[in-house]
């Protein structure tokens, strides 16, 4: 099965990294957020990827060309012209890059993709700003259970500020970041049929209007519901959350 990743984006609310290369760029431990949602799909057996690529795009491509820069150790021969890579950190992947435009919206890039999903039954589908640990096997089974054309990923986020635990105005005490209202959000991690893609009309299309709109109204949505760790990195204080989770060892999102 393919993977798609949305990787085109401007990134502007967190602006402070993204004028110097694409938000999914943007690294945690070290490692670019794509690298992290690639490793989360690979421990599910899903090595075959496709990157929409737009904002900065280029930023993109030269990494993975230079995959084994960033992974190994290098011995570089000036005299003779050669390099010789130690420690070869290479991984199963297969990645087709995509240029999908700069201006381009979700839905809009999903559509430029079509030709590379033609011939799949089914394949993922997600942001490359978001980090969860979600189980992507799970999510696939589901998918293939109800035989429907899409399926979202729906995840209660937590309220944004803590609360105050009261009583007759006294505070009892204090809950970090309850749960928002109940209800649940589209989380990403989607899985989808090709057929998918015709509900889409063009670069100015968003997937999660018309699109996932459409596909609710015919009954052709369902909804996995993950009660675990999800994370969009939307801001630097989000960016600064997941960096802390992965430096103390304790990051959900690592299951490989």
């Amino acid at each position: 099965m393919k993977a798609v990743i949305l990787a085109g984006g401007l990134g502007t609310r967190i602006s402070e990294e993204t004028h110097l290369k694409p938000k999914p760029m943007i690294e945690i431990g070290g490692k670019p957020i794509l690298w992290h949602i690639m490793k989360m799909y690979s421990a599910h057996g899903i090595n075959d990827f496709i990157i929409c690529c737009g904002y900065k795009g280029y930023v993109i491509k030269e990494y993975f060309a230079n995959y084994f820069l960033h992974m190994s150790d290098v011995t570089f021969d000036m005299s003779n012209n050669t390099m010789q890579v130690h420690q070869k950190n290479a991984e199963p992947w297969k990645v087709t890059l995509v240029d999908t435009g700069e201006q381009t919206l979700t839905g809009g890039r999903l559509k430029r993709v079509a030709e590379y999903l033609k011939d799949e039954e089914s394949f993922c589908f997600t942001y490359g700003d978001g980090l969860s640990d979600v189980n992507i096997t799970e999510l696939i089974s589901f998918h293939k259970k109800h035989g429907k054309l899409a399926t979202v990923t729906g995840v209660q986020p937590p309220g944004r500020y803590g609360a105050l635990e009261l009583n007759n105005n006294e505070v009892k005490g204090f809950t970090e970041k309850p749960k928002g209202d109940g209800g649940w959000i589209n989380g990403g991690f989607f899985v989808l049929s090709p057929r998918c893609i015709d509900y889409i009309e063009g670069d100015c299309s968003s997937w999660e209007t018309d699109p996932l709109m459409n596909l609710a109204k015919e009954g052709q949505l369902y909804a996995y519901e993950h009660h675990g760790f999800w994370q969009p990195m939307d801001t630097l204080r989000e960016k600064t959350l997941l960096e802390s989770l992965w430096a103390n060892n304790e990051a959900p999102w690592k299951v490989w």
